[in-house]
């Protein structure tokens, strides 16, 4: 059991195996917040925002933590964040036989630290969600397997403000490289915004999204 907390959007047109999407919030926030993007995604979607499980307090949660020391500044605790991606992945099947989904149309949408995690989890787990939208994140090189499958379909996209203050834009602009080496198919795109998601940028991302449903 995955043990995660979590909203529901249920289909707002009934589909009998609704395509599947997963929000990860990021560090410091909850499952409400990307949650306010649901009214405006495809009414076929099935829409799970999950709470990560570390609490802060005050109704903030964290998928692992993020520590500060006088010699090596700011570092992730790598042991949480692949515990939280393996709970992810338990917790991704237990949605996914729960609301009989559509096991061909899994999405999976995270936000800084839920984007990191989810470049992770569709390496760890190959094919377990077909798309990934990762939004103000990047690929972890500390957080990925010894080995990378050869058989990834998965597609991602990728956006980043390029004034954020909080993950500088030039770890996100490694990310293209490093997926495109493997042959996937990546959609990137930056915009003049700080640590956050614009309008456009969500129009762009739910365009991309409506063309693999």
């Amino acid at each position: 059991m995955s043990n995660l907390q979590y909203l529901v959007r249920q289909p707002v047109t009934a589909v009998e195996n609704p395509p599947l999407l997963i929000l990860l919030h990021g560090y410091g926030s909850n499952e409400q917040d990307l949650f306010s993007f649901a009214e405006e995604l495809p009414d076929e979607f099935l829409i799970i925002s999950a709470q990560a499980p570390l609490p802060m307090g005050g109704g903030s949660y964290a998928w692992y933590s993020i520590n500060f020391d006088d010699i090596n500044g700011k570092f992730s605790d790598l042991v949480q964040a692949k515990e939280s991606i393996d709970k992810i992945a338990v917790f991704i099947d237990e949605i996914k036989e729960k609301y009989k989904t559509d096991p061909e149309k899994t999405f999976l949408l995270g936000f800084s630290q839920g984007a990191i995690l989810s470049y992770s989890l569709s390496f760890f787990y190959p094919n377990k969600v077909q798309n990934v939208i990762a939004l103000s994140g990047y690929v972890n090189a500390e957080l990925l397997p010894e080995t990378i499958s050869k058989d990834i379909k998965t597609e991602y996209y990728g956006s980043h403000g390029s004034v954020d203050q909080v993950l500088p834009v030039e770890w996100a602009r490694k990310n293209k490289p490093f997926l495109e080496n493997l042959g996937l198919n990546y959609e990137y795109s930056e915009y003049p915004v700080g640590h956050g998601v614009a309008p456009q940028n969500f129009y762009s991302f739910r365009k991309w999204i409506q063309e693999r449903l």
